[in-house]
């Protein structure tokens, strides 16, 4: 099997004394795209924010373990100078900049300018509706759009791990479709992603694991097809009796 990219032993995050993870373990190994799958509130975001250290105003208690070593002392910015780099909830592009700035600022990290313009070429090529814009400023896109070039800017830091929070969220049927199309094009580049989404069907499709989320809780994981097929599943979210 290949090597764990990211485990979380035991986390908890507690907003005052409200407790929105309970001591959950989840891992991702290279190459693997995971998907955290559950209903709103069931705590899927605090766990990404809590690997990234962004969640200020809570106490995270746990272990998060990147590569090897405990994220825990590390600033969120230094996390993508390490190859960690995540997509938040909201897109979050530079909406008074163009595409090709945001792409940059993507890589604003590196400093390999042969590298930089080939990835530029690389993700243009996998986000084909960027490149026809690219000079166009980012917020005047569509929402697909933006999610697009917030996945491709977060894709020019080279990521060793990729973080996506609900990357289909507000979008049309047909671009939810889209944006999934393209997951699946970035984990056959070989990225390895861990993938929140409310969409549960979309998400076991694209998946190779998945964990089910459940008011705080882990309590279910495993091979992302046989949960297609799990009647638990099915009914609690894919909407089947």
């Amino acid at each position: 099997m290949s090597s764990p990219v990211l485990e979380l032993s035991g986390l908890r995050v507690a907003y005052g004394g409200i407790e929105a993870v309970k001591g959950i373990d989840l891992e991702v190994r290279t190459g693997e795209l995971v998907t955290l799958i559950g209903a709103n509130g069931a705590g899927k975001t605090s766990t990404l924010r809590a690997i990234t250290n962004t969640l200020p105003q809570a106490r995270v208690q746990g272990q998060v373990t990147y590569l090897g070593e405990s994220l825990a002392r590390l600033q969120s910015f230094e996390l993508v100078k390490r190859g960690l780099a995540m997509v938040p909830e909201g897109r979050g592009v530079f909406t008074r900049m163009t595409i090709h700035e945001n792409l940059l600022m993507g890589a604003y990290s590196r400093s390999d300018h042969d590298g930089i313009g080939a990835d530029l070429d690389q993700w243009l090529g996998i986000f084909p509706r960027l490149s026809e814009r690219l000079h166009q400023l980012a917020g005047t896109l569509s929402g697909g759009e933006q999610q697009m070039l917030a996945m491709a800017r977060a894709l020019m830091s080279r990521p060793r791990l990729l973080l996506l929070d609900e990357p289909s969220m507000g979008l049309a049927p047909i671009m939810v479709q889209r944006i999934f199309e393209v997951i699946r094009q970035v984990s056959a580049q070989g990225v390895t992603i861990l993938l929140v989404e409310q969409n549960a069907r979309l998400a076991l499709e694209a998946a190779h694991r998945a964990y089910v989320m459940e008011s705080g809780l882990v309590t279910m994981s495993g091979a992302a097809a046989s949960m297609l097929h799990d009647p638990a599943v099915r009914r609690a979210y894919l909407g089947e009796a």
